[in-house]
């Protein structure tokens, strides 16, 4: 990438910003542009002017506002139309959220809207000396987002004041510098993201591939001379001729489902409490589990104790219908929206495992979840998932082979999401060294030109 450093640098005195470019300032954002947060919310009032309303959602999922967006329709008064309607090049941000990480996400507006305003929870931002696409760049910048971070205040949630954005230091171009560095981070972080995209196509494919491989598998074996029947089960189609069909009851000795109570979470608790967020297809996260203490513990087993090669599969929620084996380690309970099963002595528990991610159980499962808000399966629904039954060292044979073959796959989508998380890292260093003038971007080639560093990120 044809850039360089600036000839000379002076000290910014502002401890997140260093060294910047001898001819460019330092100022308060305040100095440079007009900072009001927004005070309307999505009302719908007769006899007031209707309105289209830019929400937090729409700034949080894009980096510019723009007439693709499906805007959320509320009213206003005449006051409000005057004071928070948007135009291009203004900065919308969000003002508070969940954890203070969320807040101060930027978006640019990037064409005039007739009838959009700023939304409720976000603060607007209109330049004064500044150049829009600059400004929105700035606030993608590490450092310069680290002072709302420190700035955010709240308990439960988060709040960004008014004061902490307008007072925030920011580093000052001349204005043609501002356009060229915003011009500059345009096009390449639209090569960079280009890239990222195709990797995320790439993991689709390969979770694709493993849905299609595991019910494969289980329904057709491994063998593909073997004679096939209808098993007389719509979503199980043709089985091997000397399988037999039962169902999750009989294939299991054990089905618990967890309390219907929300548990006491203990930080530094020595149990783990497993919820639908820490399952994906065959695969348990202890990442980011909860803990619990003993107490707690000992209240959420009381009807079984969660053992070492039981099954756990989460039955409500958006992420309903994945199971996953517990490891020999550490210690865990049901969480909420959670069962357990043990598997019978004829039945092999990793091949129950993954038979139960397979499509043809999950769409047993969607005949209770179709058309509903708040997804869940009933126990008696699952209870009576048709599964089939193939001699046990076939099952042994074919959790085997799906045990390999999916631990292949996932090594290829960890490769993959390490790449994508370095393309996101080149990024997110690129536009900060940009707008702070650790590089020198004024003379760099604009299309036509490719990118080694892009390229073998």
């Amino acid at each position: 990438m044809k850039t360089a450093l600036y000839a000379t640098y002076k000290n910014s005195n502002s401890q997140w910003l260093g060294d910047i470019p001898n001819h460019w300032e330092v100022k308060k954002l305040k100095f440079l542009a007009v900072v009001q947060p927004s005070n309307v919310d999505k009302k719908t009032v007769e006899g007031e002017e209707p309105v289209l309303l830019c929400n937090y959602t729409d700034v949080y999922k894009n980096e510019y506002i723009d007439g693709r967006l499906d805007f959320m329709r509320a009213t206003a008064t005449n006051d409000e139309i005057k004071k928070f309607a948007v135009d291009i090049g203004d900065v919308i941000v969000t003002k508070d959220s969940e954890t203070p990480d969320d807040i101060a996400i930027p978006a640019c507006v990037a064409e005039k809207i007739e009838g959009l305003l700023c939304g409720y929870h976000l603060t607007q931002i209109k330049p004064v000396d500044l150049a829009g696409r600059y400004l929105f760049r700035l606030f993608q910048s590490t450092g310069f987002s680290a002072q709302f971070t420190v700035a955010a205040n709240g308990v439960t949630r988060f709040g960004l004041p008014q004061y902490a954005i307008a007072n925030a230091f920011s580093p000052v171009p001349p204005i043609d510098e501002q356009k060229a560095i915003a011009q500059f981070l345009d096009y390449k972080t639209a090569q960079i993201d280009a890239l990222i995209a195709k990797k995320e196509a790439l993991l689709t494919k390969l979770a694709e591939k493993r849905t299609a491989l595991i019910s494969h598998a289980v329904t057709k074996g491994l063998d593909p001379s073997v004679p096939m029947k209808d098993s007389g089960v719509e979503w199980l189609g043709e089985v091997p001729e000397h399988w037999t069909m039962t169902r999750l009851k009989y294939a299991t000795s054990m089905i618990v489902d967890c309390p219907h109570e929300t548990p006491q979470y203990s930080i530094d608790g020595d149990y783990f409490v497993i919820r639908t967020a820490d399952l994906s297809l065959g695969l348990m996260d202890l990442s980011n589990a909860y803990r619990l203490d003993e107490a707690e513990y000992c209240k959420r087993t009381r009807r079984a104790l969660v053992k070492p090669g039981d099954i756990l599969y989460g039955r409500e929620g958006e992420r309903w219908g994945f199971a996953a084996t517990v490891p020999a380690s550490p210690r865990i309970c049901l969480g909420q929206r959670m069962m357990q099963f043990r598997t019978a002595q004829h039945f092999d528990a990793r091949f129950l495992m993954w038979h139960i991610n397979a499509d043809c159980v999950y769409q047993q499962g969607s005949l209770d979840v179709a058309g509903s808000t708040a997804p869940h399966v009933n126990v008696e629904t699952i209870k009576n998932y048709w599964l089939v039954a193939p001699r046990y060292d076939e099952q042994e044979a074919i959790a085997k082979y799906l045990d390999d073959a999916t631990k292949r796959i996932e090594n290829q989508a960890v490769a993959i999401k390490k790449a994508i998380s370095r393309l996101q890292e080149y990024r997110s260093a690129l536009i900060t060294n940009a707008v702070t003038g650790k590089i020198d971007v004024r003379n760099f080639p604009m299309p036509g030109s490719t990118s080694k560093e892009v390229r073998h990120a």
